[in-house]
């Protein structure tokens, strides 16, 4: 078996990192207009709320599936060059020393390449998102 594939989700990746945030603060960066032009792009409507579809000026479109307040997002994540959507979720996870750590988990991508990019894509994202700190 290929490393990151698995037999009922196709190719998977996960990238997580703890920052010196609380929870709450985690929260309102993923969800903030700001820290969603981070991770996901610049789009032309932040309704971020269940049920809701989303494109971004990347090509990337979707739709918002789960929102958990404090907890995770999960989403539809597909690029227009893609035959079927992968699923995103972003996690935020309180920790006992007063951090939080914030992870995000993709599945279903479509191939062991797709999955290497979008290993770096998500490293690249939590790297801003604590530059932004």
């Amino acid at each position: 078996m290929e490393v990151g594939k698995t037999k009922s989700v196709g190719y998977q990746v996960g990238v997580r990192r703890t920052l010196p945030l609380t929870l709450e603060e985690a929260w309102e960066m993923i969800v903030s207009p700001r820290g969603i032009n981070v991770w996901l792009g610049e789009i032309s409507s932040y309704d971020f709320s269940v049920g809701a579809n989303y494109s971004t000026q990347e090509g990337i479109s979707g739709e918002i599936r789960v929102l958990n307040e404090r907890q995770n997002v999960r989403l539809t994540w597909k690029k227009d060059q893609w035959e079927r959507a992968s699923t995103l979720q972003i996690r935020t996870i309180e920790q006992l020393n007063g951090k939080c750590t914030i992870s995000f988990h993709q599945e279903n991508l479509p191939s062991s390449k797709d999955r290497e990019e979008m290993k770096v894509r998500w490293e690249e994202v939590l790297e801003k998102l604590m530059q932004g700190i």
